[in-house]
């Protein structure tokens, strides 16, 4: 791997290790320019400007204000009159390869009473309102850590290359997508494709386009493959019946019996995983929503009842192979079940994607983690997420993810679940995940064309 040896020899992890004099002084110039009070300040002020899938535009005129004044070619792109990606641009001198950090800016619950209750809990805890609070070396609030802490650290890296002056080769871009998440419109929308990685795809296709693309999603390592995900409704049948003749007339309640499928098909995730589990993936399968009856009317029930499921796969499988493996779980689950009515639609597809391993990007971000670990890389392994990689990787451009880990118990004053996971961020791991974005681009933007395509690979396989 790149820089392992160095990072061994020396003793003592310092970054730096690999990289050649000129380049490792060009890093350490933009790292001056990088501070725990600069990072604090760019995260308070994305968390305080609440981005919910679909209303991103404020924020992503907040990013591109904040960038340009840093010195920064910067620009909002509308996607419709709510919702917004920013980004901004190095130009280098046209002899190098352009690369992306990427980020995307929405976050996953809204921060409002009135659609996140009952659903995430009792109440909205402070963590999850879009509104920032400091507890010494941490930040809290709605996407504090995922995905705007992430964003934060990009948008730093950005500037301190940009206030560094170092000169570029290739174009460095800073992009920040908006419908990152795996979520459908909200309610009151006009359009109904505001999530699952519209925004990326909208900056692709409108010419925000790299040779090579690092995404900031949470995780300290630098994966290289991802789950893709698909959709599916489930529909069972029953009897619309009364609750006054249930004794006289047939029953068959489909509310009942979608409980009952809902049990077996968790059962039944279980195993898919370890079937699908292969790379750093480990794919897999939940039930997420029951929708079935009329709320107002407690004495019938209906005659079906959906039940909503998100299976995710690897890169080895495609949507029409999940759904036909799907679909015959389904028809095994008949002898467990018998009479079962049950019809499956699939509403949603993103393939899962990989970079290979021997791609320049790949390397040139190991070998950082490598420097910064004085080890050779570890993979995370038994992953399970989706994020915009797909989309990048999708379209052709070689992407590896490389984020911050989750802020553990020992370092908050509070219990750490998965909202709190998302929701709060350490401004010393912002630094050095920002210190990780800057040598990886620098590493690669001021390189001619043809040298990270024609660099030796590296001997061995990533571990």
């Amino acid at each position: 791997m790149l820089g392992s040896r160095s990072a061994q020899g020396s003793g003592h992890p310092t970054g730096l290790d690999g990289l050649d004099e000129r380049r490792s002084a060009w890093v350490a110039e933009a790292w001056r320019h990088v501070t725990a009070d600069r990072l604090r300040e760019l995260i308070i002020g994305l968390v305080d400007i609440p981005s919910p899938t679909g209303d991103e535009a404020p924020l992503a005129t907040h990013i591109a204000d904040t960038l340009r004044a840093s010195g920064c070619r910067a620009a909002v792109q509308p996607l419709d009159d709510r919702q917004a990606n920013a980004w901004a641009r190095l130009d280098g001198d046209g002899s190098g390869p352009d690369l992306m950090l990427y980020a995307p800016i929405d976050t996953l619950t809204v921060g409002e009473e009135s659609e996140d209750l009952p659903w995430i809990g009792a109440e909205l805890r402070d963590d999850m309102r879009p509104r920032a609070t400091v507890y010494d070396d941490l930040v809290v609030g709605l996407g504090a850590s995922n995905p705007k802490g992430h964003a934060a650290c990009v948008m730093m890296a950005v500037e301190a290359i940009a206030q560094a002056g170092i000169p570029l080769a290739g174009d460095l871009v800073a992009a920040f997508g908006a419908g990152g998440m795996p979520t459908n419109a909200r309610p009151g929308g006009v359009r109904r494709n505001t999530g699952q990685g519209v925004g990326c795809s909208f900056l692709l296709e409108q010419g925000v386009w790299t040779d090579y693309a690092v995404i900031a999603k949470p995780g300290w390592t630098v994966s290289w493959d991802e789950v893709g995900l698909v959709w599916f409704e489930v529909t069972v049948h029953g009897r619309h019946t009364y609750v006054g003749s249930r004794h006289r007339l047939p029953y068959d309640n489909a509310i009942a019996r979608a409980g009952e499928l809902a049990r077996h098909l968790e059962e039944w995730f279980v195993e898919y995983a370890e079937r699908h589990t292969r790379g750093t993936v480990a794919p897999q399968g939940i039930v997420s929503s029951v929708r079935g009856g009329w709320p107002r009317m407690a004495a019938v029930t209906p005659a079906a009842c959906t039940l909503r499921v998100d299976l995710r796969i690897s890169p080895d499988t495609t949507p029409m192979q999940a759904k036909r493996e799907f679909t015959a779980a389904l028809e095994g689950l008949r002898d467990k079940l018998p009479g079962l009515d049950v019809d499956v639609e699939m509403i949603l597809a993103i393939p899962g994607t990989r970079t290979d391993p021997d791609s320049w990007i790949f390397r040139s971000a190991a070998a950082g983690w490598e420097a910064f670990e004085g080890r050779e890389h570890e993979a995370v392994r038994g992953n399970s997420g989706a994020t915009d990689a797909n989309i990048l990787r999708g379209r052709g451009i070689p992407t590896v993810r490389v984020g911050m880990p989750k802020v553990g118990e020992a370092e908050a004053p509070f219990e750490i679940d998965f909202a709190r996971g998302m929701n709060t961020v350490s401004v010393r791991a912002m630094e050095k995940l920002t210190r990780h974005l800057i040598r990886t681009a620098v590493d690669t933007v001021t390189r001619a064309h043809a040298e990270p395509a024609e660099s030796a690979a590296p001997e061995g396989e990533p571990v």
